[in-house]
């Protein structure tokens, strides 16, 4: 059976999102003018994302016993998220408050609440059931550090690529990078587990030798409206960002790692993946919300042709 699946160990969520003009400062009200509830999670957005840029694509998580489960359940299935290995358990569903101002910028806070009850034994019998079918596993860091931990490590030894969004940012032991073989912060993320302040090109190569440097193969700094720097032991690469207008960047990451775990999943080389990556997180941000923004296949190779297209033109002219 050919292996093009991803697997994706993280967090289910329910999505509470309030939008306004702008964030209120502390103790302060402000009026909103939209609101949404719909299915979040690092997880489940990363699985979404790798299921609509075409892998099959299984989640392991937790969901309660509620009506958020079925807002989850139903949004994965919607996307085409294969949803065999999520586990009902007591309590209730992960739910998520995020406020989006004007500019498209947001704070969140997440209370794991199901997610919690996730363990090692759960990912186990899931990597067992699918691990014929699965090339990427593709890991975060909304869930029990030890099931992480153990994810990772699980999912080396059954050959998977495995890929760390290393988010929410917290202090990780030094023996999990030796099983990461792509890990994919952001500059905020790359700045809290390296020391190094990342600010730019410059920076974020210097915080991507500092994870090869204990043991990952690939470094991959996300820098929002100005790209990703790409760092591995032979090669740096800066990969431009493409020209959108941001509504909301809710997800932009999500849908960054999981176009890229598909990509990989489905045998393009790494540097094609890692273009495929962020263009699909540049469109993430031209749409409210979390999985809702998360853009297709087909919408992410329109925008590389677009892209494509201004070069050959630019060099025609040169």
């Amino acid at each position: 059976m050919t292996r093009t699946g991803v697997l994706v160990v993280g967090s289910i969520t329910a999505d509470v999102t309030a939008f306004s003009r702008r964030l209120p400062q502390r103790g302060e009200t402000v009026l909103g003018d939209d609101f949404t509830l719909v299915l979040g999670g690092k997880g489940a957005n990363q699985a979404v994302a790798a299921a609509r840029a075409g892998a099959p694509t299984w989640m392991v998580g937790c969901v309660g016993q509620d009506l958020f489960r079925d807002i989850a359940l139903e949004g994965l299935r919607a996307h085409g998220v294969q949803t065999s290995e999520i586990r009902t358990v007591d309590g209730r569903t992960g739910v998520a408050h995020i406020r989006v101002d004007a500019s498209g910028e947001n704070d969140i806070v997440i209370t794991p609440l199901a997610n919690a009850a996730l363990t090692p034994d759960m990912v186990d019998a899931s990597i067992a059931e699918t691990r014929d079918r699965t090339r990427v596993m593709l890991l975060q860091l909304e869930v029990p550090a030890e099931v992480t931990w153990h994810a990772a490590r699980a999912g080396a030894d059954a050959g998977f690529t495995v890929v760390l969004d290393p988010a929410p940012a917290q202090p990780l032991p030094d023996d999990i990078w030796a099983y990461v073989d792509i890990v994919t912060p952001n500059e905020s993320e790359a700045t809290a587990l390296t020391g190094i302040a990342v600010d730019g090109a410059e920076a974020a190569e210097r915080a991507g030798r500092w994870f090869l440097d204990r043991g990952v193969s690939h470094a991959l700094i996300t820098l929002g409206g100005s790209g990703a720097v790409s760092v591995t032991a032979e090669t740096v690469r800066h990969v431009p960002a493409f020209p959108v207008t941001p509504v909301d960047t809710t997800a932009a990451g999500d849908a960054f790692t999981g176009a890229l775990g598909a990509a990989l999943a489905a045998g393009l080389d790494t540097d094609a993946a890692v273009r495929s990556a962020v263009a699909a997180g540049a469109l993430a941000t031209t749409r409210p919300g979390a999985s809702p923004s998360i853009p297709d296949l087909a919408a992410v190779r329109a925008l590389l042709a677009t892209a494509d297209s201004a070069t050959d033109l630019e060099g025609a002219a040169s």
